[in-house]
C-alpha cells in the first residue's frame, strides 16, 4: 500500500527523521506553552458559538489514511463540521470567529495531530476525500508525507477566503484553480525540502 506514494521525489528516511524530531519537539513545546491560551479559546469559542469551542473534521493523511483534524470552533450552528470551502464574510461565523480566522489561531489545536504524528508542522494542508482523490500519477508522491499545520501553498493563499468571495462560482474557482495550483506548490515543496526551508515558512507564518 505504501509503495505506491514513494517516487523519486519522496523524502528519504534521514530526512522523514529529521522533520519527525523537529514536528515532536516543537510540537510539545507548543503545547505547553500554549495550552492554558488554546482552552480559553475553547471556552470562548463554546460561548460564542452556541457549542462545544472544540471540533474534529475528517481529513486525508499520509498513504491516504484518514484522521480528524482538530480546530477551534468559529461558526455557529452544526454546519460548520459538514463545509469545507468558507467565504469571508459568511454570517454563521461569529465576531471572536473572525478574529480567530483572521490571525489563523483556530489551527492551533493541531499542534496535538502533529505531536500524535498524523501531521507534520509544515506541509500540504489535509484535504478531503473528493480532492485528495484527484491527486493522479506523479502527484500522488503528496501522499507520502505527512500534511501540515502550515505550508508554502497557505502562506501564497492566505487570504482565501476574500479571494473566493470575490469569485461568482467560488466552488468552481476552488476545484480548478486554487485545487491544481495548491498541488503544483505543494509539489514544488516537497522536491526541494530542507529543515531550513520548513524553519522559514513557521518564521513566514509568524
Amino acid at each position: 500500500m505504501k509503495n505506491e506514494f514513494f517516487t523519486d521525489c519522496s523524502l528519504n528516511n534521514y530526512q522523514r527523521l529529521i522533520k519527525r524530531v523537529f514536528d515532536l519537539f516543537f510540537s510539545f513545546a507548543g503545547l505547553l506553552i500554549l495550552f492554558f491560551p488554546i482552552v480559553l479559546m475553547i471556552i470562548l469559542a463554546s460561548f460564542s458559538t452556541g457549542h462545544f469551542g472544540l471540533f474534529r473534521q475528517e481529513r486525508v493523511g499520509q498513504y491516504g489514511k484518514t484522521f480528524h483534524i482538530l480546530k477551534i470552533r468559529t461558526m455557529k450552528g452544526n454546519q460548520q463540521d459538514e463545509d469545507f470551502i468558507t467565504l469571508a464574510g459568511d454570517e454563521r461565523i461569529t465576531g471572536f470567529g473572525r478574529f480567530l480566522r483572521k490571525y489563523k489561531l483556530d489551527e492551533l489545536p493541531q499542534l496535538w495531530n502533529v505531536f500524535a504524528g498524523e501531521m507534520s508542522l509544515v506541509g500540504p494542508r489535509p484535504d478531503v476525500k473528493g480532492f485528495a482523490d484527484e491527486l493522479r500519477g506523479r502527484e500522488r508522491v503528496l501522499l507520502s508525507i505527512k500534511p501540515g499545520i502550515t505550508g508554502p501553498a497557505s502562506l501564497y493563499y492566505k487570504d482565501e477566503e476574500e479571494l473566493l468571495a470575490r469569485q461568482k462560482d467560488p466552488a468552481s474557482f476552488n476545484k480548478n484553480v486554487i485545487w491544481p495550483n495548491t498541488v503544483q506548490l505543494n509539489m514544488q515543496y516537497l522536491e526541494n525540502w530542507s529543515l531550513w526551508k520548513d524553519i522559514s515558512c513557521i518564521i513566514k507564518t509568524f
